[in-house]
């Protein structure tokens, strides 16, 4: 593998052209469905080996010494340079790496970790023009065989991702790095080929840029280019605070705690479980610590005396009602009678917001597991702006808007697309179909509820044959990645929903998107974001009808327990776990 510090850096993709994107929105689709298959979260559940676990002396702890994890699924990889955002694999990486900067609990803040200082321009380590990032590294920090963390392992690290360039691993993110350099043993230097406001957030603190031992990764296959290395698929090369003792496939992972790490120390061994399928039943035994749970499934832990069920950690998908504004008539289903620029009047996209009963869909499909939500970032990331304002159920205000807009004496039908396997969209659509015929009895919906894979196709027709579509937002955190996809006139949904011709000036929106992406000030991209949402709620662009929660239950005996959607899936961070002498008491 080389080292050059003058390595070229690729260059950023330019926007897709509509073809591009319609073709590519199926794969999209496919991508973020968790929750289209009913799923809040992956869920988790913990239960004791005792061969495996360490020793432990709580008496009347269940599991203890041990923080057992238990999954349906088996990490595909732990690889940073390989595993997936979807794949469980990814937390397990973020839990046993270190990266330069770290998302800490209850924040969107970024805050320093192998690096000293998170890089801004007020103090200097983000070069005015935002081209050029530095980061002092800490000195007292050691892999887990003794050898010193340098500059030059970062440099290494992050090549390393760039030169496999696995698509799995999402090495694209790192396309407008034009160079890396160690200016010395503990100062990592980056440069960028054009600024990118989202740089710290979506590479610097992901499990991509996890920072691994080079000498162990050369000792173990190297480095090809293009391919994975099969022995970091199964095993670790970390300074992190957890080190890999086993991997028995479709049993268990083991991991003990690093007691020479550098920061705060783990405070349980972890065993993670895999193709475990009674999660709860392991819970209400005590056999289980932790789940991570569907909503549909909470029923059976809450309300125990010994289990506390968290719902207060959102989701970073937004559940919505999308507007066809390229509605091609011909193309609409047998009944509907709208025209082409029916959802281009703001006031019909506004009485349609006013019309959704939204605590009706929240406490009857989504079992109370969901919270109201604004314009255009979900709660929990950062840039959200809790005063940008979204629509309550206010009916006479509905039918203002319709008078206003000449439809109300004249009555339509219009389709709503959905994929009818999915509990919570389908219930979105049949909510509004009933919401708004109950409104006037000369409106009329027709609910397309299809299989899933009809749906994907559907929905990469240009344009899309239906008026309206109920499906959620991506599961992106990055907040410039976020605008892009779900306000830029010509990202991907802009394009699909043909956002230039509803908004009243889709430049100026561009400009927010875009300026947002590439300033290096977060003080700035907070002010922009909030004007971008802002703005999306007076363009009324969706019907935002919930943010859903990640319901997790745990047994009261474990303590620290907390949660970050940031963190990837299932956003939890086994070193803050532990388990006291004694079982709490309610």
């Amino acid at each position: 593998m080389k080292h050059s510090d003058d390595d070229g850096g690729r260059q950023a993709a330019a926007h897709a052209g509509h073809a591009a994107a319609g073709h590519a929105l199926g794969r999209a689709l496919r991508e973020w469905s968790p929750r289209r298959r009913g799923f809040l979260g992956v869920v988790l559940a913990t239960s004791l080996l005792t061969a495996c676990a360490p020793s432990g002396t709580g008496e009347g702890i269940p599991n203890a010494g041990t923080l057992v994890i238990a999954d349906k699924e088996q990490p595909a990889s732990l690889d940073p340079a390989q595993v997936s955002a979807t794949d469980i694999g990814s937390n397990a990486v973020f839990n046993v790496y270190d990266r330069l900067v770290d998302i800490p609990a209850k924040s969107s803040d970024l805050v320093p970790s192998l690096a000293v200082e998170v890089p801004t321009t007020d103090n200097g380590l983000i070069s005015k023009d935002g081209l050029t990032y530095t980061f002092p590294l800490r000195k007292d920090v050691k892999f887990h065989d003794g050898s010193p963390l340098t500059a030059d392992s970062v440099k290494y690290s992050w090549e390393r991702v760039m030169e496999m360039n696995l698509p799995e691993s999402g090495a694209d993110r790192m396309a407008k790095i034009r160079q890396m350099t160690a200016l010395d043993d503990h100062t990592f230097q980056v440069a960028l080929s054009e600024p990118d406001g989202s740089f710290l957030r979506s590479i610097a603190a992901s499990p991509l840029a996890s920072v691994v031992n080079p000498a162990v990764v050369e000792k173990n296959g190297g480095v090809v280019a293009g391919q994975p290395n099969p022995w970091m698929t199964r095993n670790i090369a970390s300074s992190g605070p957890y080190k890999l003792k086993e991997w028995v496939s479709g049993a268990h992972l083991s991991f003990e705690i690093n007691e020479d790490y550098w920061g705060q120390p783990a405070r349980l061994p972890v065993l993670l479980k895999v193709a475990v399928a009674e999660q709860a039943t392991e819970l209400q035994a005590k056999a289980a610590d932790i789940i991570s749970m569907s909503a549909d499934r909470v029923a059976t832990v809450r309300g125990q005396s010994d289990i506390t069920v968290d719902t207060s950690t959102p989701g970073l998908q937004l559940n919505q009602l999308g507007f066809n504004m390229k509605i091609d008539p011909s193309s609409l289903p047998k009944g509907d009678d709208i025209p082409a620029d029916f959802f281009q009047d703001v006031r019909v996209r506004k009485a349609f917001n006013y019309t959704f009963p939204y605590n009706d869909y929240i406490a009857g499909v989504l079992s109370g597991f969901a919270e109201r939500a604004g314009f255009v970032l979900p709660k929990g990331m950062f840039g959200h702006d809790p005063n940008a304002g979204m629509y309550n159920t206010d009916l006479s205000m509905a039918e203002k808007l319709f008078r206003e807009s000449g439809w109300w004496d004249r009555g339509f039908t219009m389709s709503i697309l959905v994929d009818g396997t999915a509990a919570p969209f389908n219930g979105a659509a049949l909510a509004l179909k009933d919401a708004i015929e109950k409104l006037n009895p000369k409106f009329h919906v027709q609910v397309l509820s299809v299989p899933e894979t009809t749906f994907d196709k559907m929905m990469a027709e240009d344009p899309i044959p239906a008026a309206m579509w109920s499906y959620t937002s991506p599961g992106l955190t990055a907040p410039a990645d976020y605008a892009a996809d779900q306000a830029h006139p010509d990202g991907k949904w802009g394009q699909v929903g043909g956002f230039r011709n509803g908004y009243s000036d889709p430049d100026r929106v561009a400009a927010l998107c875009e300026e947002a992406s590439t300033s290096p000030d977060p003080d700035r991209q907070a002010k922009l974001y909030g004007e971008l949402s802002k703005l999306q709620y007076d363009e009324a662009m969706w019907i935002i009808t919930a943010q859903e929660s990640l319901p997790m239950a745990h047994g009261n005996w474990v303590t620290g327990v907390t949660s970050n959607p940031l963190w990837p899936r299932p956003s939890l961070r086994w070193a803050l776990y532990d388990k006291p002498a004694k079982p709490s008491a309610r």
